[in-house]
């Protein structure tokens, strides 16, 4: 089935281009334009730079809210993206008592409501808040969660994270739910892929209009959410197995986290879009090297960008021992390190100048200090690859606007 005749060509191109009409004439007027290339700030203005997964680390306990100030918006107009998904986990920390992670959850939302007061900002609920933001030049945020662990097998509280401005779901993250909706990719197998709840999960998802991403699920578990899944479905962060990069101990425990050609090609021909993440490239032209390679196997259609970074610094609760703590032991399937995944992403390995770090520090420093924001930079290395701006606009967030626009309409 193909969902994008949804979304014609033309119908792209006017969407995308009116927020750009100053900029055409002079794109100087842009942040961080350079004189490498005046294209640059101009394809950032006409397009939606759209960072598909992207964290922003909250307290998940109440007694630490509201958290501290970040400066979102300015973070986000530095970076030239339009909007990320901002994202959080309830699992880094052992779930133990039931309502432990829903409890989390909330407080996470409520962190975050506070994050975006203070930034004047709003979540997008739909592409029609996606455009408005364009149009008025308006930093803005999808809100999504990584794992329905908050759901605790009650599929009635997908209600209450709709009304709380969800519209993103990844289905699995690192460890099983205490209702496991499948199998992770990075345990061994032991729920002969989605289950039954997963599934309703999913019918309820697109009921609601929340995209469903279907990051951290194996294979069997991503084919058996295709069957169920009517409306197209994402796959944030990832990249081919074949793009190992060059850092040993990075090869090593990203690999079960990548996907395969075969699998990529399963996801494309169901109408969805697979994120390409900056881990694994340790420069920009790696990065984009990375993305040509996807595209080269399911199409420019069918290729975003989800970095698996983070766009603000990172919070780490007093009482976060870390895995392996006498309070705190290890989650089953966990075999790097007793940090968790995203502590990994400042790990320093060897880059083309010697001392960059690997998808390291903040969004914006992604391959250590940039001259320009994160858009910018890797809308300049896709130019120099050789991308249109019309494949530019598609791989920067035009196919996820696609499909977050069918998720979010209701069935």
């Amino acid at each position: 089935m193909s969902h994008n005749q949804d979304w014609n060509r033309r119908s792209f191109l006017v969407t995308m281009g009116g927020a750009g009409a100053a900029l055409l004439l002079n794109p100087l007027l842009s942040w961080a334009a350079t004189d490498s290339d005046p294209r640059i700030a101009a394809i950032v203005a006409r397009t939606f730079g759209i960072d598909t997964h992207n964290h922003i680390d909250v307290p998940l306990i109440k007694s630490e809210l509201p958290g501290p100030k970040v400066d979102l918006v300015g973070e986000l107009k530095k970076s030239g993206l339009s909007a990320i998904c901002m994202t959080f986990a309830v699992d880094y920390q052992k779930l133990v008592n039931p309502g432990d992670a829903y409890e989390r959850f909330l407080n996470g939302l409520t962190a975050m409501d506070e994050i975006l007061k203070t930034n004047d900002m709003k979540r997008s609920l739909n592409f029609k808040d996606l455009q408005m933001a364009k149009k008025n030049k308006k930093p803005t945020v999808i809100q999504s969660v990584e794992g329905g662990h908050f759901l605790e097998g009650k599929i009635e509280r997908l209600q209450v994270a709709y009304d709380r401005g969800l519209r993103h779901l990844g289905l699995l993250h690192d460890n099983d739910a205490s209702v496991p909706l499948g199998d992770i990719f990075t345990k061994t197998p032991q729920w002969g892929g989605l289950t039954t709840f997963g599934g309703e999960v999913i019918k309820e998802c697109e009921r609601l209009g929340i995209l469903v991403d279907l990051s951290h699920c194996d294979d069997n578990t991503v084919n058996g959410a295709l069957k169920v899944a009517n409306k197209p479905v994402l796959v944030s962060h990832t990249g081919l197995n074949t793009r190992l990069g060059n850092n040993e101990f990075m090869s090593k425990m990203m690999k079960p986290r990548l996907i395969n050609k075969e699998q990529a090609k399963i996801v494309a021909d169901n109408g969805g879009v697979i994120g390409v993440w900056t881990h694994l490239a340790d420069s920009p032209t790696e990065f984009v090297d990375n993305i040509k390679a996807m595209v080269d196997v399911v199409g420019t259609d069918h290729v975003c960008i989800g970095t698996d970074t983070k766009l603000t610094p990172p919070y780490r609760s007093p009482i976060d021992k870390g895995w392996g703590g006498e309070d705190n032991k290890k989650p089953q399937g966990q075999n790097d390190s007793p940090k968790k995944e995203s502590d990994h992403k400042d790990q320093k390995v060897p880059g083309p100048d010697g001392n960059k770090k690997q998808g390291g520090g903040t969004t914006n420093e992604a391959w250590g200090n940039l001259e320009q924001g994160f858009y910018y930079t890797v809308v300049e290395s896709l130019l120099k690859a050789g991308f249109a701006e019309e494949e530019i606009g598609k791989i920067g967030g035009g196919n996820y606007c696609r499909i977050f626009d069918i998720a979010t309409k209701k069935s």
